[in-house]
C-alpha cells in the first residue's frame, strides 16, 4: 500500500453472474475514493466469485456498510474482511503450467493429483477448464518451491506415475514465454495422424497382412531395428499393382481431433508436416487433404506398373526422424525449442527428443519414457490443450469461419 496507515479490506462478492455486479461495486468504492491493490475474478457455471482488495484510508467501517447495502441491491452476497492481510506472495509468477485431462476427471482422481502436489511442495495458484470435449481438461497453474530445471524431470515423472494409477494424463510445463512460443508441430502418421497401419492395409491386398503386422508390432515396440523391419515387410508387398497405393490412399481414417488440430494450428501461424515411415505416395493425400506444409516418408521401388518389394533412397526410420525435424525447422528457420513432435512408436523417440516438446500418444511403453507429456485418449486434439489453447477459442474460432460443431 501506498499509505502504511490505511486500512487493507478485501471484499468478496458471490452470486449469479449479471451484467452490472463490477459497475456498481466500484461506484462505491470511488466514492470512498479507495486504492485498488488487487483484483480476481471467475465465473463458474454461470457463478461470480469477484475478489477486490483495497486500501481504505478513511472510515473502513462505513466502506463496508455501503459495500454491503449496494451489493444487497443488485441480490449478490458479499463478504468483507477489514484489516486482510495486503501483502502478496514473494512469487508473483506460477512457476509451472499442468493440463490435467481426463474423460472424466474424477474428483477421487483429482485428489491424488492435490495430493501428489502438495507432497511436492507445490502450491496450485489458479485454475481454469481449457476443455469439456472430448476430454475434460484442466489448467493448473502451479508453484514449486524448489524451482530448478533439474527438478522438472522429477515432477513430470511423479505425476506420471500418479496419473497413471488414476487414469488421467498430466501434462507439465514451465511457464512463461516459452511456452507460448511454440511455431513448428511434426505429426507421425501410423496410429496418430491416422488411424492404423498403412502397411498393414497394403499387406491386406496381398494376402500377408498377419505377417506383416506382427513384424509392425516388434518394431514398435523397439525390439527390431526399423529399417530392416521395413525392408522385411515391404519385400512382402512384391508384385502388387501399382494402383493399390492409391486405393489404400483413399480409404485413410484420420484420428478423431486431426482436422480440428491441424486447422487450429494453421489458423495460430504454426507450420504444420509430417514425419512417416510409411510411403509418401499414400501420405501425400494427406499433404494436400490438410494443406500441410512439409512431407518426409519413404519411396517404394515400382517398376512395369508393380511394387517390386523394395525401398529407394534413404529410409526415413528412428534416426531419420529427427533429422527430417531439423531439416523442417531449418528450412521453416524455428529454433528446435520452438518445435512440437507428436507420434506413438519406437521409430518416433529420437524425433521426440529432438523437439523442444515431445508428446507420446497412445504410445508404446518405450516412447513415453523419453515423452515430455503421454497422452493415452484417442483424441488428436487433446495436442491443442496442452499447448494452451481451449476448446471455447477452437470453437469460436470455426463458427467465426462458418463451421458447425458436432457432438456425438
Amino acid at each position: 500500500m501506498s499509505n502504511p496507515t490505511a486500512t487493507p479490506v478485501l471484499i468478496t462478492v458471490t452470486g449469479p453472474d449479471k451484467p452490472g455486479v463490477s459497475s456498481v461495486l466500484f461506484a462505491v468504492l470511488t466514492r470512498h475514493g479507495v486504492e485498488v491493490l488487487d483484483v480476481e475474478q471467475v465465473v463458474i457455471r454461470g457463478r461470480l466469485v469477484l475478489g477486490v482488495l483495497v486500501a481504505a484510508e478513511h472510515d473502513p467501517e462505513g466502506l463496508q456498510e455501503a459495500v454491503e447495502q449496494a451489493m444487497d441491491s443488485v441480490a449478490m452476497h458479499v463478504d468483507v474482511q477489514l484489516d486482510a492481510d495486503s501483502q502478496r506472495p514473494a512469487q508473483m509468477e506460477s512457476s509451472h503450467v499442468l493440463v490435467v485431462l481426463g474423460r472424466p476427471v474424477t474428483a477421487r482422481a483429482f485428489t491424488e493429483v492435490a495430493r501428489k502436489l502438495a507432497s511436492l511442495g507445490a502450491n496450485i495458484d489458479a485454475i481454469r477448464r481449457v476443455a469439456d470435449y472430448p476430454v475434460t481438461g484442466l489448467e493448473l497453474r502451479v508453484s514449486v518451491t524448489d524451482d530448478t530445471q533439474e527438478n522438472d524431470a522429477s515432477l513430470r515423472s511423479a505425476l506420471a506415475d500418479v496419473a497413471s494409477r488414476v487414469g488421467l494424463d498430466v501434462a507439465v510445463e514451465r511457464s512463461g514465454l516459452t511456452r507460448r512460443a511454440k511455431r513448428l508441430v511434426v505429426f507421425d502418421v501410423d496410429s496418430t495422424l491416422v488411424q492404423g497401419e498403412v502397411i498393414e492395409m497394403l499387406a491386406a491386398k496381398a494376402g500377408c497382412e498377419d505377417q506383416v503386422r506382427q513384424v509392425t508390432d516388434a518394431a514398435m515396440r523397439g525390439e527390431l531395428d526399423f529399417a530392416e523391419s521395413l525392408r522385411q515387410r515391404v519385400a512382402l508387398l512384391a508384385g502388387l499393382p501399382e494402383s493399390v497405393l492409391d486405393e489404400v490412399a483413399q480409404t485413410l481414417e484420420l484420428m478423431p481431433g486431426a482436422r480440428t488440430t491441424v486447422r487450429t494450428l494453421k489458423r495460430l501461424g504454426f507450420r504444420c508436416g509430417v514425419v512417416s515411415g510409411g510411403f509418401t505416395r499414400v501420405v501425400r493425400s494427406l499433404v494436400d487433404e490438410l494443406g500441410l506444409d512439409f512431407c518426409a516418408a519413404n519411396e517404394l521401388e515400382v517398376v512395369d506398373g508393380r511394387l517390386t518389394g523394395r525401398v529407394v533412397g534413404e529410409i526415413v526410420d528412428r534416426p531419420g526422424k529427427a533429422t527430417a525435424l531439423r531439416r523442417f525447422a531449418e528450412q521453416a528457420q524455428i529454433p528446435l525449442a520452438q518445435c512440437v513432435a507428436v507420434g506413438d512408436g519406437a521409430n518416433d523417440i529420437d524425433m521426440l527428443s529432438t523437439a523442444g516438446m515431445g508428446i507420446a500418444f497412445n504410445a508404446k511403453p518405450a516412447l513415453r519414457e523419453v515423452a515430455d507429456t503421454a497422452l493415452s485418449h484417442p483424441f488428436l486434439d487433446a495436442v491443442l490443450f496442452v499447448l494452451g489453447v481451449t476448446r471455447a477459442e477452437v470453437e469460436a474460432a470455426d463458427a467465426a469461419d462458418g463451421l458447425r460443431l458436432v457432438r456425438p
